[in-house]
């Protein structure tokens, strides 16, 4: 294992400027009025460290420690209610041991001067029912289906999907009041609010389903919400995907028009910036163009937007092939994303699993100690702290 990483970290210190001029990615910027010392964004990634949903003192370091050299730290998934997941060891947003625990977190990444994001996440039909921590909680998704196509339940009621707009909510105020500089509505990867913006998942025939609008009716419900309940000054961000867990291919929008469609709501609803997750941040959205889908977003948005998509790390997200017979692999240069950064594309970059690996990823970047930098290593890194 040793020899491996030590090959890593050589290629990894040969390629990862590449002649780039990084000055932009490490210089402060302001975003949904935070002054961020950098430009680097610590994705969400799911770790279900959190015993009966939790978060102990080992997770509060966890996020400390990345907070020191990244602009901004994402949690993990937070459950908003009790039908949201069926994991105990995920964290949950409610609670009064669940938010006194958030709120040492809070504390933590404040105290070496970082901020840090809450996800607010449902699985939806991605839920088995039944499952705990809650299991006698209803599974809710748009048409009782998942990402399989396979039925797995009833469609949610609308007084099911009126309580679900009122649990983000109240967990985006509980939020706010345990300390956290913003929150993420998790709209990705095939999850609840995800199930909705999708075909696929969505067969309804009411309000919620049909064209696009209606598609994305829940969510702009929900960050209107939200934004009602944590006032006009607090960063709502909202994660999308095309792809989801079980489809790369998979597809909300077909066009910049249908993107404009499902993206002006949200913008109405108060969103305050969007977080575009692709696995190959530098691929264009749509034929035709060279934009990203993070560009494209941006442009037609007209609010700061998140790239991420394999940032600092040699295989995508996933990825069980190489790719790079299709031109489609990734590159441990962050040449390209400075470009991208510079021409305006997108705003911040999130990292995943670079910043899993090392926490102080961004600190060595822009010091050029490259050759100091734990690469990412699946099968050494799933239990970090």
């Amino acid at each position: 294992m040793t020899e491996l990483n030590d090959a890593l970290a050589a290629n990894l210190s040969l390629t990862l400027l590449d002649g780039a001029d990084m000055t932009t990615l490490f210089s402060p910027v302001t975003i949904a009025g935070l002054r961020l010392r950098n430009r680097f964004v610590m994705s969400p990634m799911t770790r279900a460290f959190s015993p009966d949903g939790v978060p102990g003192e080992n997770v509060a370091a966890y996020y400390a420690r990345r907070a020191e050299s990244l602009g901004i730290v994402m949690t993990e998934g937070s459950y908003v209610n009790e039908s949201a997941g069926g994991f105990d060891n995920v964290p949950r947003l409610f609670g009064d041991d669940a938010l006194a625990a958030w709120r040492r977190v809070t504390d933590g990444v404040h105290a070496v001067g970082g901020f840090i994001f809450s996800q607010l996440w449902h699985i939806g039909a991605q839920r088995d029912a039944g499952a705990g921590p809650y299991p006698d909680s209803p599974m809710i998704s748009p048409s009782g289906v998942n990402c399989d196509g396979q039925v797995v339940g009833e469609p949610a009621t609308s007084a099911q999907l009126e309580e679900t707009v009122e649990d983000f909510a109240r967990a985006a105020v509980f939020a706010k009041a345990a300390g956290f500089d913003g929150v993420d509505l998790h709209g990705a990867h095939g999850y609840l609010l995800d199930q909705f913006h999708w075909p696929v998942t969505n067969r309804r025939t009411d309000a919620y389903g049909g064209d696009m609008a209606g598609r994305v009716r829940l969510s702009a419900e929900i960050a209107a919400a939200v934004r009602a309940a944590v006032g006009p000054e607090f960063p709502v961000d909202f994660r999308f995907s095309q792809w989801k867990g079980n489809d790369f291919d998979a597809r909300i929008a077909e066009s910049p028009k249908e993107l404009e469609a499902f993206l002006t709501p949200l913008v109405e609803a108060g969103v305050s910036m969007f977080h575009a997750s692709t696995r190959r941040y530098w691929m264009p959205a749509f034929d035709g163009s060279g934009r990203t889908l993070a560009g494209w977003t941006k442009h037609l948005s007209g609010r700061p937007v998140i790239g991420i998509g394999s940032v600092g790390v040699g295989a995508p997200f996933m990825s069980i092939t190489d790719d790079a017979s299709s031109g489609r692999a990734p590159s441990l240069s962050l040449a390209p994303l400075a470009d991208l950064v510079n021409r305006g594309e997108f705003d911040l970059v999130a990292m995943g699993r670079a910043s899993l690996a090392d926490p102080h990823w961004a600190v060595k970047v822009s010091s050029g100690r490259l050759s100091e930098i734990r690469p990412y290593n699946k099968s050494a890194d799933a239990f970090l702290y």
